[in-house]
């Protein structure tokens, strides 16, 4: 399978998060990616770089100001305060409300919803080309590839309409499925990551044409907190358009697989013509932010599943940090996509 990647992805290299009462080391790191992209490049899977597809994209599902803000916020930022330690934001706009300040301290704090995405030197590079990675991989699939995988890094589900979140800047998935709708006319995206997709909820509660359905643990104690419950169907014309299925924690493969059975039959029901998954391997059992027990078994079956679908299909990196299995089961995962493709070749 192709794996689109651009190693100017890891020019954002934060250093701590503040997590639970204390600072420790941020969990999004480089590292991940060059993780992935090695263990997949011995495994045999192509990495290719993507094209440079422009900002329309971007701009397609996010606030223009918002997506703008970023190219020149790091030169701002050292210009106004004479800093050079990564941008956090101490100003907030609580739920939204006010208006856009003209300085960068204050526009800071307007475009971010937490303190888990610091803008720094590289910080415009990494996202600029995560996303590129994402819209690539769909541009692939417009012209007739089954299946590419985006390997974006930063992540990008918890990114909404005009607001960072989660170590998610830009949503690539939602900039992938966005892409896709220039062919086709209903498009899902599957969220397989330990945490809700609560930017992607936000991009698309609305849009009658994009499902999306995700599986990830109950936010009523666990992050993203404020999204990502189960009476959260959409609104106005997108009134039916989303699905959260919550899981428990400690729940395992078989809780997990019940949720992306319940899940791909609710897009086979919308009509979906063509998929997006946010793919969080952030599900293992090993990983250092989750609380459910996703083996390489389940991660297998999970791809199986997807994979006999049978639409033309985006993989979108989002978690899985730097537990012991995150490259296994990356490699476990795609060699399971390219198995069943060359069962249905076969078949057919």
């Amino acid at each position: 399978m192709k794996v689109v990647f651009d190693p100017r992805q890891t020019a954002h290299a934060p250093e701590t998060y503040f997590r639970r009462g204390g600072f420790i080391t941020h969990p999004e790191q480089p590292q991940r990616a060059i993780l992935l992209r090695d263990a997949l490049a011995g495994a045999g899977h192509e990495i290719v770089a993507p094209a440079d597809h422009g900002l329309e994209p971007l701009y397609a599902v996010h606030d223009r100001g918002y997506v703008d803000f970023f190219r020149t916020a790091w030169t701002r930022w050292v210009e106004a305060t004479g800093s050079t330690e990564a941008a956090v934001p101490n100003y907030h706009t609580g739920r939204r409300e006010g208006r856009v300040p003209q300085g960068v301290v204050g526009q800071l704090g307007y475009y971010a919803t937490d303190t888990a995405c610091p803008v720094m030197a590289g910080t415009w590079e990494a996202i600029y080309w995560s996303a590129q990675s994402a819209v690539d991989a769909a541009d692939q699939v417009l012209a007739g590839a089954r299946m590419v995988y985006g390997l974006s890094r930063p992540p990008g589900h918890h990114a909404s309409w005009d607001a960072s979140n989660g170590f998610c800047f830009f949503n690539n998935a939602a900039a992938a499925a966005r892409h896709l709708r220039r062919k086709f006319a209903r498009v899902a995206v599957l969220d397989v990551d330990t945490h809700a997709g609560n930017g992607t909820q936000d991009i698309f509660y609305g849009d009658p044409d994009v499902f999306y359905a995700s599986l990830h643990v109950d936010p009523a104690d666990y992050p993203p907190y404020y999204l990502g419950y189960g009476d959260e169907t959409g609104r106005d014309a997108g009134l039916g358009t989303t699905l959260n299925l919550l899981l428990n924690p400690g729940d395992g493969d078989a809780e997990i697989g019940l949720a992306v059975d319940r899940a791909l039959a609710a897009i086979r029901d919308f009509g979906a013509e063509a998929l997006v998954v946010s793919l969080g391997f952030d599900m293992a059992h090993d990983d250092p932010l989750s609380v459910v027990r996703c083996t390489a078994d389940g991660f297998a079956a999970t791809a199986a599943k997807i994979t006999r679908f049978g639409l033309p299909t985006v993989l979108v990196q989002e978690g899985g940090y730097l537990g012991p299995s995150l490259s296994d089961n990356a490699v476990v995962f795609l060699n399971a996509c390219d198995a069943a493709l060359a069962a249905d070749a076969a078949a057919g």
